[in-house]
């Protein structure tokens, strides 16, 4: 009984010990993680610099910079999306709050009409004075998704053309600045298209010289007829599988984006882009604040340190998109690397004045309805060859003719 008594002790004593260690672990486990904040930042997908291949880790760079600045430590958790609408989807989903987004002009237009984003406090953000005027102040041309730039900060920028493989595209062929090369049928099966509605309608529309814009219900009837005659030329509708496709040479045509395309050719010097001659999209990306973020003071201090000069070029090295960032454009370091990518880089992004571009706005709430019944009716149309017709009858055709003998099986069984 002594034994059994002195046994139950020490287990006692054993388990209150492993109760107590649990409880000071746990402790220390909440107390260190309580003195971490977390940043959650939503961006395009390969649109920052990451530290891989011995570049700089930007949010790496902000953890330990605020670290020693303020002495308390953050985290940026990162997460990424691969179009304008994706992030929309995810954003209105209210299932998870971002501190920082990086949207297209004419989501931003869409994100303020819907009340979705809080106004800027420049106090926090003094940086601002990097960006050029062409993109924020009184001057400002490129500022028309948000007049005085209350709730953005320009990030990049740029225009969509045409990528194509020089070694799969006739060089003479006579559709190479035009859109037309996107309707070719001598590359059947060898185009890619957006796999975004706006971007994927955009194309069609200029290339039949309607407005991108436009309210007319026909004229989006219009390009969707001409993305439909396009649907069999196309291999698939693509957004950040660009990248391998065009790379390893398993496409030979693609619309997309300027600065994508020179990472592109970095991998495949056997690539070549052009901006389409009857016009195509000027896009600028913004950093905003949506209004559910729970550290909204952090995530502008966050975008200050985006517009520092060595984090703007690191990020422009990276991605290759057009920065609206004085100290980006005007660094002589910049301008060499650039060239060194491809010979004329650099002119390639900046020197763009004369292309014939507009800018996507945000469409009423009836107009993006139509779109995405139309972009639903075009990935939905599958064009069914009389050959599947014969094939389904013979099917339907067998599947009765088992019925009949089954059921004849079963009335012989049962008179049986």
């Amino acid at each position: 009984m002594k034994t059994f008594i002195k046994r139950t002790f020490i287990f006692s004593l054993v388990l209150l010990s492993l109760l107590l260690l649990t409880a000071v672990f746990s402790s220390c486990s909440k107390d260190e993680s309580s003195d971490v904040t977390t940043l959650y930042v939503y961006n395009w997908g390969e649109y920052i610099s990451d530290g891989s291949e011995g570049t700089l880790n930007v949010n790496k760079e902000f953890e330990n910079w605020y670290y020693e600045t303020y002495g308390k430590r953050v985290k940026v958790s990162y997460s990424t999306y691969s179009s304008n609408e994706d992030m929309y989807a995810k954003l209105s989903g209210g299932a998870v709050n971002y501190d920082v987004i990086v949207p297209s002009d004419y989501m931003i237009e869409r994100l303020i009409s819907e009340d979705m984003l809080a106004p800027l406090n420049y106090g926090n953000i003094p940086n601002i004075e990097n960006i050029l005027p062409e993109f924020y102040g009184e001057d400002a041309k490129y500022d028309y998704y948000d007049k005085g730039s209350i709730y953005s900060v320009p990030y990049f920028y740029g225009m969509i053309g045409i990528i194509y493989n020089t070694t799969m595209v006739d060089p003479d062929d006579e559709d190479i600045g035009s859109w037309s090369l996107m309707w070719d049928d001598d590359y059947k099966g060898n185009i890619l298209q957006f796999n975004n509605s706006r971007d994927a309608f955009g194309t069609a529309q200029y290339y039949l010289g309607i407005d991108v814009n436009t309210d007319d219900i026909d004229e989006w009837r219009l390009a969707l007829k001409k993305l439909l005659e396009q649907k069999d030329f196309v291999q698939g509708y693509v957004m950040d599988e660009i990248f391998n496709k065009m790379e390893n040479g398993s496409a030979a045509i693609a619309a997309y984006y300027a600065g994508d395309f020179l990472a592109m050719y970095e991998n495949n010097e056997d690539l070549e882009f052009f901006y389409p001659k009857e016009g195509t999209n000027l896009y600028v990306d913004a950093m905003c604040i949506p209004k559910t973020s729970h550290n909204k003071e952090l995530a502008e201090m966050y975008i200050n340190f985006m517009l520092s000069e060595e984090i703007a070029v690191a990020n422009a090295e990276y991605t290759y998109y057009a920065s609206p960032n004085r100290t980006v454009v005007e660094n002589e370091e910049y301008i060499e690397y650039m060239s060194e990518i491809k010979e004329d880089a650099y002119e390639k992004m900046y020197g763009t004045d004369g292309v014939n571009a507009t800018a996507y706005v945000n469409l009423t709430s009836q107009k993006l309805a139509l779109v995405n019944e139309l972009w639903e009716e075009l990935k939905s149309n599958i064009d069914v060859s009389p050959t599947i017709y014969v094939i389904c009858a013979v099917i339907v055709i067998s599947i009765a003719s088992l019925t009949v003998f089954f059921g004849v099986r079963k009335k012989i069984r049962n008179n049986y």
